[in-house]
């Protein structure tokens, strides 16, 4: 699966537990350094290197896995580490000082994150909280950086891949102040089922993972009231489907509409 850069933009209330201390990420046999090596190799970011490079780059990896509702950083802290995630769910984002946690992307299966930080060794500039119990491989600056200069033409990658989350961060504001509410949650609805649907029967599409109206409500910026009395009136339209925790895509091409041309 591709990565999405800050494809999301919603919100979660702040029920995370404290930060995970290195110690106590727990490490994990059901994953190896391997499963890293094989997502990697299909990356846009490493996916060129010879299985040697690639290889010698990891040889220093590990795998820890965390639990639920843990958190690896905060903004600010220390950026000394790269991820893979091999399972589970990573959310990135930030807390404001009364407590509301902001995500600007959920991360998946063979996605990367944390290289900002990584490269100029500053602060974190986002939090970092596991979604559901998750495998990540790990891998410290101090053995990535010596690799970087030995190849330079990943500083090249990791450049192009920061240009495209600019993108994504200039489209994700223009759509709130110039996009109308159905467009807004339409985009955002198509976003999550590309980047983490489960596909079913013909073009319809379940998120994965549960998502409620209030984290809906706090991706297009509006009231869950308004989300609320919109997803009602696409169901019966048969857009989607709800039940309980989960949301299906039923019509694709409607939805599409309405978020207008391309």
């Amino acid at each position: 699966m591709a990565a999405d850069p800050f494809n999301l933009l919603y919100c979660y209330g702040s029920t995370a537990g404290p930060p995970v201390a290195a110690g106590r990420n727990m490490p994990d046999l059901r994953f190896s350094v391997s499963d890293g090596r094989d997502f990697l190799a299909k990356h846009d970011l490493l996916g060129h290197l010879t299985p040697e490079e690639l290889d010698r780059l990891l040889a220093p990896a590990r795998v820890e896995r965390v639990d639920e509702g843990r958190v690896l950083f905060r903004k600010g802290d220390p950026g000394d580490r790269l991820y893979v995630v091999l399972s589970g769910r990573i959310s990135i984002g930030t807390t404001s000082e009364a407590g509301k946690e902001v995500v600007f992307n959920v991360l998946g299966r063979g996605e990367v994150f944390g290289e900002i930080a990584l490269l100029d060794g500053k602060a974190r500039t986002a939090d970092a909280t596991a979604m559901a119990e998750s495998h990540l491989l790990v891998l410290d600056r101090a053995d990535f950086m010596p690799f970087l200069e030995r190849h330079p033409e990943v500083a090249a990658r990791l450049i192009a891949v920061l240009c495209e989350r600019v993108r994504w961060i200039s489209e994700s504001y223009e759509d709130s102040i110039f996009m109308e509410l159905p467009a807004r949650l339409a985009k955002r609805l198509l976003l999550l089922a590309e980047t983490h649907g489960e596909p079913r029967e013909g073009t319809t599409t379940r998120i994965e993972f549960p998502l409620s109206q209030q984290e809906l409500a706090n991706m297009a910026g509006v009231s869950r009231e308004a989300v609320n009395k919109l997803l009602r009136a696409w169901q019966t339209q048969g857009l989607i489907a709800q039940d309980k925790h989960h949301l299906t895509i039923l019509d694709p091409a409607r939805l599409k509409r309405l978020i207008g041309p391309a």
